[in-house]
């Protein structure tokens, strides 16, 4: 065999799994388009887990968003998610692809950055990715910067970490839709995040990684701060929903309070002492950070958690 045929070999190999991956993205996104006129037409769910499908989202978030943004179709068509990896699996990679929203996506790797944008689909939209780590320092300047004169009409925040004095420092903008991931382990009795520090790392901080975020209560008490109304949690439990109240007097949105719309989650992603998954259920996950420090968003006092 030659050498110029001992290269083109595995260089078609590449090209065929590339093609193939790209085609595969392709069918979903196309079985997704089907899947989202049906969830539109749903008039009045009885939660949003009802809408629930999933593309690209990791749990059952691009229905909900297609069910939102269909009864909102005066919002502008952008959007900000952080903690995004490299955006193969986000909750507003289907907007992009499905309605042609534009975007900012950052993540703290240049990597995760840099592979995002080297795919063969990053061209075809309207879609920044800027290897930025957010602290409540720059989160605002970032967003702001990209914005310019635009308004935004949904936030995402999910940084497994800072989540809730990242929300709470963004002032730039009012999406219309706010979604930020709550820690469930963290409990629904109280406010409560972790105390805020700019360089928090998940695994560093507990070995169980359950040690991060924000209580769903917590945001509720952000989100009434702010001018939003609480819409509900997905099923995983995992990710809460808030809209402007301008907004939320509308037929098909039912407001609820923190205890009405808290969904215990059901995935296992607890770690022993030595780092590697047990997969403990919610309770566990809870009594592996019993008595870590947790700032009560309301009081301001540091107390430990339950």
């Amino acid at each position: 065999m030659s050498f110029t045929a001992r290269l083109v070999g595995p260089y078609r190999a590449v090209r065929d799994w590339i093609q193939g991956r790209q085609e595969a993205e392709e069918t979903r996104a196309l079985l997704g388009s089907i899947r989202s006129a049906q969830v539109r037409a749903i008039q009045s769910p009885a939660s949003l887990h009802e809408l629930e499908f999933r593309v690209f989202s990791q749990f059952g978030d691009d229905g909900i968003l297609q069910w939102l943004v269909s009864r909102l179709p005066e919002i502008p068509k952008t959007f900000v998610e952080f903690g995004v990896e490299d955006y193969m699996e986000a909750t507003t990679r289907f907007l992009l692809v499905n309605d042609n929203w534009s975007g900012l996506v950052m993540d703290g790797s240049e990597r995760n950055m840099a592979r995002l944008r080297s795919r063969p689909w990053y061209w075809r939209y309207d879609l920044t990715a800027l290897p930025r780590f957010l602290t409540r320092h720059n989160v605002d300047t970032e967003i702001g910067q990209w914005l310019g004169e635009r308004e935004l009409g949904l936030l995402h925040i999910d940084v497994d970490g800072n989540d809730y004095w990242l929300w709470e420092a963004v002032t730039c903008a009012r999406p219309a839709i706010v979604v930020v991931e709550y820690n469930a382990s963290l409990g629904n009795e109280r406010p409560v995040s972790i105390p805020y520090a700019d360089d928090f790392d998940r695994l560093s901080a507990h070995a169980s990684g359950q040690y991060f975020g924000t209580s769903l209560l917590a945001l509720r008490h952000l989100a009434a701060a702010r001018g939003y109304a609480f819409l509900g949690t997905n099923s995983a439990g995992n990710n809460a929903y808030f809209l402007l109240e301008a907004f939320a007097d509308r037929p098909d949105f039912a407001t609820l309070t923190a205890t009405a719309g808290f969904t215990a989650p059901k995935f296992r992603d607890g770690r022993d002492a030595e780092g590697r998954l047990d997969h403990g259920d919610h309770e566990a996950r809870k009594r592996a950070i019993r008595g870590l420090p947790l700032h009560d968003v309301v009081s301001g006092r540091v107390e430990p958690a339950p």
